[in-house]
């Protein structure tokens, strides 16, 4: 396989704009987010797994998941998360595994988009380098206040759930700085990318 990037960072740290900038100079995106909606739709190969373990009330009126819902019954119940886990990271692990091998065919490498990669314990068994998209924790809180709607303390509950800034960047290999908009990144990920496809390079040299 091609090499691979994990792509992680909090919410609201901007992992899709980053994701986004790559994208355009030629590498292949996986985003497990898109995965898990995928799977979570009306349709969704997880959801009678899912309404099984959860009951009716996690589901709308049109067969997918209510992910409001979803949220609050798992800020409430921690034991509600372990099994929701349990349901969806096997599908989502199996399909981004498989969307990376046909990527790498066609692109210099693959972004693997993962939101909770440090959180899983297993990031280094997934990726050949760990890209963390990183910003102060009060610009985290505006972003997606300003595209969600959730309060504050809502934000906070879930940066407080996810890893902190300091274990992000003691796994990363690299880093990505994003509190002050295109002008900031655009540098970086220029750099990051030449990176990567030397790399990619060195790596299919040492399989041949």
């Amino acid at each position: 396989m091609s090499l691979v990037v994990g792509l992680t960072g909090g919410i609201g740290s901007g992992k899709s704009t980053v994701a986004d900038l790559f994208a355009a100079r030629g590498a292949a995106l996986v985003d497990t987010d898109v995965i898990a909606h995928q799977l979570t739709g009306p349709h969704g190969v997880a959801m009678s797994a899912i309404v099984g373990a959860f009951g009716d009330s996690i589901r709308r009126a049109d067969g997918g998941l209510d992910r409001a819902a979803m949220r609050r019954l798992v800020f409430s119940d921690r034991s509600a998360k372990a099994r929701l886990e349990a349901i969806l990271h096997p599908l989502i692990r199996q399909e981004s595994e498989t969307r990376c091998a046909a990527a790498a065919t066609t692109a210099p490498y693959v972004l693997l988009v993962v939101p909770l990669l440090v959180e899983s314990g297993t990031y280094r068994e997934r990726a050949d380098r760990i890209l963390v998209v990183d910003c102060d924790t009060t610009i985290q809180v505006s972003r997606v206040m300003a595209r969600s709607g959730l309060a504050a303390e809502e934000v906070e509950a879930i940066i407080a759930s996810q890893a902190s800034r300091a274990a992000r960047r003691a796994a990363a290999d690299d880093v990505v700085f994003n509190d002050s908009g295109l002008e900031e990144l655009l540098p970086q990920v220029a750099a990051l990318h030449q990176r990567y496809v030397d790399l990619a390079r060195a790596k299919a040299h040492v399989r041949r």
